[in-house]
């Protein structure tokens, strides 16, 4: 199974790093991020100071998990909510299941949430004849094509607006010349009715807050004030790191969060849920659930090392920055998260074994830990999870035998010497045929090595 999962993402990368009208459209809508990202930057005074101190108060709620868990669990309890402890995919879904079945829910409308993303809620939910509708419009374009999000913060990252309108021609008959404003009308249009029907709104949540059990959902569109609005239940899905302690900590974390991952000063709409409806309010869902998601996050928790890749804001800055993502997109990695991030928490949330090659799908350029907002060392976990890889037996024999003869022959320049190059390329040539993909060619090493070209251009007459 392992070696299936990592030939599938050899083979699809090789595809996507070579196609260059899927760079090109990758690298068009990363560099218009980037753009308004550096402007959005320059609004802070200091803004190492303001990433400084995000770091810390993330790294010592992460410290602290525990204790902040249980407090947000008393609050929002407080508040008429109730909360769902999911220590993996299936109790989730199992319980979101039996909300839909209690209350005879058909239909659902969802909000954007990776997390829902994570336990595959929309398979679930339609082979329990259940119609989950994606609200938030690059979710509702990747849903109609069938696929997969591309990007944490930006699902159809992939697809121009070509693509887009040719989507919307083949599958709801749109003009194929229509407008990104044509299509974001008529899909407004459509939603208007799901939202107004649906028996339950799904949602995921940026940040919960400790002191007083609430969740924090920040997002451009309105579509989640929509799912937990007009629907009479309201489920909020949410993984136990996203946690802050205080209230007043959110006017950072929302700030820098629109910094890194759009290049606003402030999204659009934010909104903090603390329970169902209270007496005398005339809005808002009669019901609220907050499902807290573990699936395998205290298996990092409990590495001292890695523990802190859980202090991420999910903001999508490390994406951009790395030219691996860049290169070969979003789907080649094969797991709800990818980059950096992803390529780091996968393995620990879906097994070592199965993912541990996307730790070396990185050049270890340091790009993503320069950008982070939250000053993760995502770099370093990158060779962490490698090292961490080769100490458990998890590396193949074809890998070890040849990091066994490399070594010995860095480690001894007679040996290095002794082979000829004809020998020497025969050696890659077994082991590494297939380490650059078939569209580039293995390096040919020279007849004669730099230690003897030194030798011989500085040898004494």
């Amino acid at each position: 199974m392992s070696s299936e999962i990592r030939n599938s993402f050899m083979k699809v990368s090789s595809v996507k790093a070579a196609d260059s009208d899927h760079r090109a459209k990758l690298e068009f809508n990363i560099s218009q991020y980037d753009t308004t990202v550096i402007k959005g930057k320059a609004k802070y005074s200091d803004l190492e100071l303001a990433k400084s101190r995000a770091s810390q108060i993330k790294s010592n709620t992460i410290d602290n998990l525990e204790k902040y868990l249980k407090e947000f669990e008393i609050n929002f309890t407080n508040n008429g909510g109730k909360v769902i402890w999911a220590n993996d995919e299936k109790v989730a879904v199992s319980e979101i299941l039996k909300i839909m079945e209690r209350n005879k829910a058909t239909m659902l409308v969802k909000g954007k949430s990776m997390t829902t993303e994570e336990i595959y809620l929309n398979k679930h939910l339609e082979a329990n004849n259940i119609e989950s509708v994606e609200t938030d419009l690059g979710e509702f374009i990747v849903q109609l094509a069938g696929e997969t999000p591309y990007h944490i913060v930006t699902p159809a990252m992939h697809k121009s607006k070509e693509d887009v309108a040719k989507l919307f021609n083949e599958k709801e008959g749109m003009p194929i010349n229509s407008t990104p404003q044509d299509i974001a009308a008529y899909v407004r249009d459509l939603l208007r009715k799901k939202f107004t029907s649906a028996d339950v709104g799904v949602t995921g949540g940026n940040f919960l807050i400790a002191d007083i059990g609430g969740v924090a959902v920040t997002e451009n569109e309105g579509n989640v004030l929509l799912c937990a609005s007009f629907p009479k239940i309201h489920i909020a899905i949410v993984g136990i790191e996203k946690m802050i302690p205080h209230m007043e900590d959110l006017d950072l974390f929302w700030s820098l969060l629109a910094t890194y991952g759009t290049g606003q000063h402030l999204t659009v709409y934010n909104s903090i849920f603390t329970g169902p409806k209270q007496e005398g309010e005339v809005d808002g869902p009669e019901e609220m659930y907050v499902v807290l998601l573990n699936n395998g996050r205290t298996n990092v928790l409990g590495d001292t090392v890695l523990r802190h890749s859980l202090d991420c804001i999910r903001c999508g800055a490390c994406l951009n920055g790395c030219p691996i993502y860049k290169s070969i997109g979003g789907h080649a990695y094969g797991s709800t998260y990818s980059g950096p991030i992803g390529s780091i928490i996968t393995p620990h949330y879906k097994g070592m074994q199965e993912f541990k090659h996307l730790s070396q799908a990185s050049s270890l350029c340091g790009k993503c830990t320069e950008i982070c907002p939250v000053k993760i060392d995502l770099h370093k976990m990158l060779l962490y999870n490698r090292k961490y890889a080769v100490e458990h037996g998890l590396n193949g024999n074809k890998e070890r035998f040849s990091m066994f003869l490399w070594k010995k022959g860095m480690l001894n320049r007679k040996i290095m010497n002794q082979f000829s190059s004809k020998l020497k390329n025969f050696i890659i040539g077994i082991f590494f045929k297939k380490t650059w993909g078939d569209k580039r060619a293995l390096p040919t090493i020279k007849e004669t090595s730099f230690n003897q070209f030194w030798r011989n251009k500085n040898r004494t007459p």
